[in-house]
């Protein structure tokens, strides 16, 4: 078998085959990196399985190449060693080269693995020798799933054995194109439920995974199909059924799978089939909107992700909130506020950080906002942009885009053109205001709470806060500018009431 190795792969490979040749160690190149270098994609990582104990291996791998080592699992035996990539600008910026144990001969060891297609091993020895005629040890005919597209799991066992397979089998079939075998799909639907008995931290990291594929039109409502969605979040199974009101084209938890589609068209990472350019061309988009949605939030996490993730959340707690009123009109009152709450329980459980969950928290708690900003001419006052960013904080420019997701995945194909290019001048407003005024966000301060006192004798307590606010706000509103404004702003509208 030809493989196609890109250069710095090479040498990186060379090295650490002599170096475990002279520690007299078997080794052995498997999984992914194998089976993208079989289908000739790029990667960074690189598992090797080594018939030795790998965490004491590894440590002095990362001393001889210069690394860093990190251990991964002490139970399986398994330590990772980070090496900077000099290689090709289209690879990562570092290496991840992860050693396992071999458990029992390497073709038991393949036996062990979750797809075909990942447990296919090179002896690391006859790589180094020779690209162009390398033999594959290849137990269950991974290299003719790799030729059919097909993820099949390695045993009937594969879920029983580690249940994060069940998400990285959809994420592997999503990101290479492939589909899941019939048989395979079947044992992923019973037994879904053991998802929940996977550690948060990796249930997180593959749904990060999942969120980064774009055009996601098929993949949640296959994840659903699967049973998984409500097996990583029971909290979303009561949406289900969920009537909306006329205006809506699907039921709560349908209409959060579409907001989901429609945060990614709406970042040009998708498409949106209910419609075309003009839709598109109405929402606001530039460089500096893009950077921000590309912004790194956490380890693993950008704000692109995360703000599918609220776009899934979003209406959370319409279930428990649903009322029918005396005119037969529906509300949820409150689903957004209870629906943060509860965002926060789901997101600690996955073990996000504590800046991801305020961040999504916050997306889902004020997604409503924007169609509830003051206006004035049509559009909001500086005022209301003030107290919008204030409130929202971080999470002001994703809001925005959560509403317009939101309002696409309501209408669907009854979409108002009229309305949505209201929508979108409004939006396209309060962002040129955030960005072009930076003041109106954090107005420079005028005054502090040692004015109030020393000037006003007014004395230390929550009232000082509650004035300089009131000064905030009309500054941000242009009623006033400088220091002896502010002052007279105070003396005139505020003391007076406060008599």
């Amino acid at each position: 078998m030809k493989l196609f190795i890109e250069p710095s792969a090479s040498l990186l490979l060379t090295k650490l085959s002599s170096f475990l040749a002279e520690q007299d160690i078997q080794s052995y190149v498997v999984g992914g990196f194998v089976r993208d270098v079989l289908l000739e994609r790029n990667t960074a990582d690189i598992d090797i399985a080594v018939t030795a104990d790998a965490l004491e291996i590894a440590p002095k791998v990362a001393t001889a190449l210069g690394g860093k080592y990190v251990p991964l699992d002490r139970i399986n035996r398994v330590g990772r060693v980070i090496l900077a990539n000099k290689g090709e600008p289209s690879t990562k910026e570092q290496w991840k080269l992860d050693l396992s144990t071999v458990r029992g001969t390497i073709e038991e060891d393949l036996a062990q693995r979750d797809f075909t297609i990942d447990a296919i091993a090179v002896d690391l020895s006859q790589l180094s020798k020779n690209y162009t005629d390398v033999p594959l040890i290849d137990p269950f005919n991974g290299w003719n799933d790799l030729h059919q597209g097909a993820v099949r799991a390695v045993s009937g066992t594969a879920f029983e054995s580690d249940a994060a397979r069940l998400l990285r089998a959809v994420r592997l079939a999503a990101e290479l194109g492939f589909s899941i075998d019939k048989e395979t799909e079947a044992l992923i639907q019973r037994q879904s439920y053991l998802i929940a008995r996977v550690a948060g931290e990796r249930v997180r990291e593959e749904l990060l995974r999942l969120l980064a594929i774009p055009q996601t039109e098929q993949l949640l409502p296959y994840l659903d199909k699967l049973g998984l969605i409500t097996a990583i979040i029971p909290e979303m199974a009561q949406m289900k059924g969920v009537e909306q009101p006329k205006e809506h084209s699907w039921d709560v938890f349908d209409h959060s799978l579409k907001t989901v589609v429609a945060v990614d068209f709406l970042l040009r990472q998708g498409t949106w089939e209910y419609a075309g350019e003009e839709v598109l061309a109405a929402v606001p988009w530039s460089a500096e909107l893009a950077q921000h949605f590309a912004l790194e939030v956490s380890s693993g996490s950008i704000r692109r992700l995360l703000l599918k993730l609220a776009a899934l959340l979003h209406d959370v707690a319409k279930p428990q909130t649903k009322a029918i009123d005396a005119r037969s009109r529906m509300h949820f009152l409150g689903h957004d506020k209870e629906g943060a709450a509860i965002t926060a329980v789901i997101l600690e459980r996955l073990r996000f950080s504590v800046k991801e969950a305020k961040l999504v928290e916050n997306m889902v708690k004020y997604h409503m906002r924007p169609g509830q900003m003051g206006q004035q001419n049509g559009l909001p006052s500086h005022r209301a942009i003030y107290r919008y960013f204030r409130d929202t904080g971080e999470a002001g420019i994703d809001i925005l885009f959560l509403s317009l997701a939101d309002h696409l995945a309501a209408r669907g194909p009854q979409l108002n053109m009229a309305h949505w290019q209201e929508h979108c001048r409004t939006v396209d407003y309060v962002l040129t205001q955030r960005f072009e005024q930076k003041t109106l966000v954090i107005p420079p301060k005028l005054v502090d709470g040692h004015d109030l006192i020393n000037i006003f004798g007014m004395s230390p307590g929550p009232r000082i806060g509650e004035f300089l606010e009131q000064v905030r706000e009309a500054q941000a509103s242009g009623e006033l500018a400088t220091k002896e404004e502010a002052l007279s702003y105070i003396r005139e509208h505020l003391l007076s009431k406060a008599v």
